[in-house]
């Protein structure tokens, strides 16, 4: 049995992560901003919550007091740590270039990588200590390998956060720590709620694999790099995409993400709870 903490755990890919790693008999510490979420997967595993498998904490990912606070917590609750899945993410600043406000655009970053790097170091620092080695994965998005996948702000943040992969897992490997990157592409989520924007035939015709990708196919996928029978494999980034980037594809219009077509500019604050804020039109 192994021990996981899971970002922005308790909606979309974090939550079909949490449900994978319970049915393979972990015990997760989900971190999630939206307490409404944090209840209800409390509520959907009684009995894992019972036995002390499933723990939660609320906490702003960007906020590292907060953040070393919960991973404490987690690592007393579980007597340690075997990684962190660093999930937590918002689409942050959306808009014409010349409308993007400073203020917007560091927010983004503040949840979408300065979170990651938190994660990174409270987890690593426990599992150094503890000298078992583990894995941390972290969630980017194929919009930090293509630049039309995306907006401008948050396409930044998720290359800033498949670097980070790079960078740590090489310090992080005499430890036999790994340190991995999972890059989904067209997800059916919350952040992404197609059902609001474009339907899934628009989804599977951005793409080569004829279905819409779901949660639990990114679930798979960190389930891999979670596993002791990965442990060799470190400073990966793999996407997880129906064959989107292998085809080149620019699917901002498929995602209503190409900042051309915006009529507005503001901030997207994903399923933390916050609702988005439209600042005003977009400038021609």
């Amino acid at each position: 049995m192994s021990r996981f903490i899971v970002t922005g755990g308790a909606s979309g890919i974090g939550r079909a992560t949490v449900t994978a790693m319970l049915k393979r008999g972990d015990s997760v510490g989900v971190i999630d901003f939206n307490q409404d979420s944090l209840i209800a997967i409390a509520a959907e595993f009684p009995d894992e919550s019972r036995d002390g498998r499933l723990a939660t904490a609320q906490a702003d990912v960007s906020l590292e007091p907060a953040m070393q606070e919960a991973i404490d917590f987690f690592a007393a609750q579980f007597d340690g740590l075997d990684g962190i899945v660093n999930n937590a993410g918002i689409g942050g600043a959306f808009g014409h270039l010349a409308d993007l406000q400073v203020e917007d655009w560091d927010a983004t970053f503040a949840v979408n990588t300065r979170g990651v790097f938190i994660g990174i170091k409270h987890t690593a620092r426990i599992l150094v200590e503890q000298g078992t080695g583990g894995s941390i994965v972290n969630v980017a998005s194929v919009a930090g390998l293509i630049g039309d996948a995306g907006s401008q702000a948050y396409s930044a943040s998720k290359a800033a956060v498949i670097q980070m992969g790079r960078v740590f897992a090489s310090e992080l490997a005499p430890h036999k720590i790994a340190v991995n990157t999972v890059n989904p592409g067209l997800i059916a989520t919350p952040l992404n709620p197609i059902s609001k924007r474009r339907n899934e035939e628009a989804f599977t015709a951005a793409q080569p694999w004829p279905e819409v990708g779901r949660p639990e196919h990114i679930a798979q996928a960190i389930l891999f790099f979670t596993s002791p029978d990965t442990s060799f494999i470190t400073g990966e980034a793999i996407a997880v995409d129906g064959g989107l980037t292998s085809i080149g594809a620019q699917p901002g219009d498929a995602l209503g993400t190409n900042s051309r077509g915006f009529g507005v500019y503001g901030m997207n604050f994903g399923n933390t709870g916050r609702s988005a804020v439209v600042r005003g039109k977009t400038t021609e």
